[in-house]
């Protein structure tokens, strides 16, 4: 079923992107510009070199557009055609690409998708800017829409609180790997936390902004928003686990994370079980934030030692299993519901 996921994604990115175009233009002009912030006196070609450029560079390097998809699979498990709401796909991937300019320039990264990070080619000042801007431009869909004022409520309510939510999540994995915090005593749970509201809460908003928009009830949007969240933290996981055991297609750098010293579910878990000899040593490398590839090496020879990976694709692969439960028995029998099943373990299981 792999390569059917693979498939339906390669067939909505296209689609996805003209539907972000339409409300991120690639070139603003007057007309356009107007109807994004209002009847003014605008200067395009600064709105373009600060806002749309360094917007459409990062949305061309790639990405799988999977937290769009995602909504729209579940609009139409819900029974609801999801052609109906296609201008709301450019809600979760917006977000998204604004968080990932954002964190590039809290970590001091390098590259993203095999390129230099959006601070490194058009400056922190714009990177900055433009992350912000990718927050809040997606909502004038909302605004704009002829939804009924309870769905646009509920829709405000829940971008609101997801926005809070990842804000914390980012601040205690700083917090952890800046050592503002004890990140060597951080449990399973505590780290599980993070990842709900660091990756999983674009998932959960993505799947319930579906399940609103598909007319479900609180319970029902509620169920499907922790799936989804399930799927968003084993995908956190994954790539996890990618950084340090990466595969050919991936485009970041091999061990940042131990550069940045993060507490990922591998190396708690290494924590865990290592002698003291080589918990004290795994500390101290995550501690140096080094680029050293012979320390960064070292540090990831230790977590093997452990099979810290293997414990970490388990882990992703089960909390998965478990949440699919609740959708299974919540959702009817449709070809839309075994994509959706099938989608969760092709993200589990990407090799990008």
């Amino acid at each position: 079923m792999s390569s059917d996921i693979k498939k339906i994604l390669a067939e909505k990115k296209p689609m996805i992107d003209k539907i972000i175009e339409k409300w991120v233009p690639r070139e603003y002009d007057e007309k356009s510009l107007a109807k994004t912030c209002g009847p003014g006196n605008y200067d395009t070609d600064a709105a373009n070199k600060a806002v749309s450029e360094p917007v459409w560079d990062m949305l061309d390097r790639g990405g799988k557009r999977w937290r769009p998809v995602l909504m729209l699979l579940i609009i139409e498990a819900l029974g609801k055609d999801p052609k109906e709401f296609l201008d709301f796909v450019a809600i979760p991937e917006l977000i998204h690409n604004g968080t990932l300019m954002i964190d590039d320039i809290e970590d001091d990264s390098e590259l993203r998708r095999g390129k230099p990070c959006t601070h490194k080619k058009f400056g922190t000042d714009i990177a900055v800017n433009t992350g912000n801007a990718m927050y809040y431009l997606p909502m004038q869909i909302v605004l704009k829409s002829n939804l009924n004022v309870e769905k646009k409520t509920r829709i405000y309510e829940t971008y609101i609180q997801e926005m809070i939510n990842i804000s914390f999540g980012q601040g205690f994995d700083i917090a952890w790997h800046r050592g503002l915090a004890n990140a060597d005593s951080i449990t399973e749970a505590e780290y599980l936390q993070m990842c709900a509201f660091k990756t999983g809460t674009l998932a959960r908003m993505a799947a319930k902004l579906g399940a609103i928009l598909a007319d479900a009830d609180k319970t029902t949007t509620e169920k499907i928003g922790r799936f989804a969240e399930s799927i968003g933290v084993a995908f956190q996981i994954q790539d996890d686990i990618l950084n340090i055991q990466p595969t050919k297609e991936w485009g970041k750098e091999i061990g940042d994370d131990i550069n940045e010293g993060k507490r990922t579910l591998m190396v708690i878990h290494t924590l865990k079980k290592a002698n003291e000899q080589d918990k004290k040593r795994l500390i101290e490398i995550l501690n140096m934030h080094t680029k050293d590839t012979k320390l960064i090496k070292e540090a990831i020879d230790i977590i093997k030692k452990y099979d810290s990976i293997n414990y970490a694709k388990t882990f992703a692969s089960d909390i998965v299993k478990k949440a699919w439960v609740d959708i299974d028995e919540l959702l009817p029998k449709s070809e839309a519901k075994e994509n959706l099943g099938a989608f969760a373990d092709f993200l589990v299981e990407r090799g990008i």
